[in-house]
């Protein structure tokens, strides 16, 4: 490679082109006196696969994913596939394509536990800004968004003969369950239109080439941020054989997610001194918060095999969840289950083969375990050391046995009859607590929501504060799934665009309040 000086400067440099990104960037450029520059590590082409909404498992095995692994598990002594964009539009472009708001809750515990001004209510004109969702609630859903968003379409028959059995067994019908306000069971709305996935790249990039102020460079591998005097001044990254340094006079905004985004800092020298030590890396500020408080919804299934041939699913093979209390007492619901219209993938055992079995995935809404994301190694497109240490609290594990007993009582009620054969897996015989126990530790998968590694807040652990700047250093912010403090009840990418959306005004807002009312770049030009 060759080496060459920083050769532009930009009002804004987004790094990483997925969900949070494209939201950001689109949304910056829409002032055309600002220059904005977007980097992603991946490619632009969207493939017939991405675009193929029950197409998206293949995409798990492809350049579009990086290909994380966790280490080891130490509760179960597996390791974990992770899923993470690498392609313009980032998870929005390989994900399931669920668009589904946490319950309030869980957003209203952020603002208790020191995320001033990110409660449910403080996020909902995001939310809204965000999406078009016919036929919803105006006051609590968005009709004019980028996002055309909605329930499936044609619905599939055994996810909607397995909504009437959770009805069956005692759970409420909700009318909107991606809203955030109900418990109960509902089809969730979806990123389909017109049979084809709508990613962030789709929604708010397509209008790119006609805003000049734009740039968008993709298979862009940002190394590291260039720091000087306690303020980020610009981004170094290598493409198509160049090391490329730019700079930046207003803000670097950082929003290649939970694992990406932690990595960055840390090669950069921001993070926990010892670990940035013990790699060789010059510590430019200890901030020990960056890459710890990791954490992920995991998943297991209920797998039957069917009565009669299951037809191919049109959507996203999950069309439908529920939300849940596992006990008494708590504030809001922990507990997803998902209905799948096609057989579940286990680590271990056999399932039916496509077409001739379905699934109720659960999953624990609130995990109380913790890990870590830490540098394997210096270099930047190394893979770094992902820990989610997976059911290091036991409440995780209770949670998911509770969970699967749950899911067997609508798996045998009578609306769901037509349909079912046998249940494969767990299977029959697996009864008791201790081997219900030990079956989710042998097939525990995860849902791929990885969330916290930047997490917002006041104590010596958070890194970003409540408009999402990094402590310690001017001129950079974080805005993806890092920075939520905890899991919201819900797959995960709805939240990411509302925090992409404040961000994105955040940001706008502190450029006009540059000295005499300009924009605070605006000496540069």
């Amino acid at each position: 490679m060759n080496m060459h000086p920083t050769t532009e400067s930009y009002d804004y440099v987004v790094v990483g082109g997925g969900t949070a990104g494209s939201v950001v960037a689109a949304r910056l450029s829409e002032d055309d006196s600002a220059r904005v520059l977007l980097l992603e590590a991946g490619g632009a082409e969207k493939s017939a696969a991405m675009a193929a909404p029950q197409a998206w498992p293949t995409l798990m095995r492809t350049p579009a994913n990086w290909g994380d692994t966790t280490t080891p598990q130490v509760a179960t002594g597996t390791t974990v596939a992770l899923a993470r964009g690498r392609v313009l539009g980032g998870g929005s472009a390989i994900n399931a394509m669920t668009f589904a708001r946490g319950h309030r809750s869980g957003y209203d515990a952020w603002a208790a536990e020191g995320a001033k001004s990110w409660g449910f209510d403080d996020l909902l004109p995001y939310f809204k800004r965000s999406e078009n969702a016919p036929g919803r609630d105006p006051t609590l859903r968005g009709t004019d968004g980028p996002l055309t968003v909605g329930p499936a379409s044609p619905p599939h028959p055994v996810v909607a003969a397995l909504l009437e059995a959770a009805a069956q067994t005692g759970y409420r019908r909700a009318a909107d369950i991606s809203g955030g306000l109900e418990e109960g069971f509902g089809w969730a709305d979806l990123n389909i239109v017109g049979g084809v996935r709508q990613s962030a790249a789709d929604a708010y990039l397509a209008v790119a080439p006609y805003r000049p102020d734009l740039t968008i460079v993709t298979d862009a591998l940002v190394h590291r941020l260039h720091l000087r005097n306690g303020r980020c001044v610009g981004v170094e990254y290598s493409t198509g054989g160049e090391i490329v340094s730019v700079g930046c006079s207003g803000e670097v905004v950082l929003t290649a997610g939970s694992i990406g985004t932690a990595q960055l800092l840390m090669l950069s020298g921001i993070g926990p001194v010892g670990h940035l030590s013990r790699m060789g890396v010059k510590t430019v500020l200890n901030l020990p918060g960056v890459g710890a408080n990791l954490h992920d919804h995991p998943i297991a299934y209920v797998v039957y095999g069917a009565a009669r041939p299951v037809p191919a699913g049109a959507n996203n093979h999950g069309e439908a969840h529920g939300l849940v209390r596992t006990r008494d007492g708590l504030d809001g619901p922990d507990l997803q289950m998902l209905f799948i219209d096609a057989p579940g993938h286990m680590p271990v055992g056999e399932v039916p083969a496509l077409g001739q079995g379905y699934t109720i995935g659960i999953s624990p809404m609130r995990p109380r375990s913790r890990g870590t994301v830490r540098l394997a190694s210096t270099e930047p497109g190394a893979l770094p050391v992902v820990d989610p240490n997976y059911l290091s609290d036991e409440r995780d594990l209770t949670t998911m046995v509770t969970g699967l007993r749950l899911a067997r009582e609508i798996g045998q009620a009578g609306a769901v009859a037509g349909w079912r054969g046998h249940e494969a897996q767990p299977g029959q015989g697996v009864t008791g607590d201790a081997d219900l126990r030990a079956y989710v530790r042998r097939n525990l998968a995860s849902y791929m929501h990885p969330v916290g590694t930047c997490r917002i807040g006041q104590d010596a652990q958070a890194v970003v504060d409540a408009e999402l700047r990094v402590r310690g250093i001017a001129g950079l912010r974080v805005a993806d799934a890092s920075v939520l403090p905890s899991i919201p009840s819900a797959n995960t990418v709805a939240t990411v665009y509302a925090v992409a959306e404040r961000a994105a005004e955040l940001l706008r807002r502190q450029g006009r309040r540059g000295a005499g009312g300009a924009p605070s770049w605006q000496h540069t030009r």
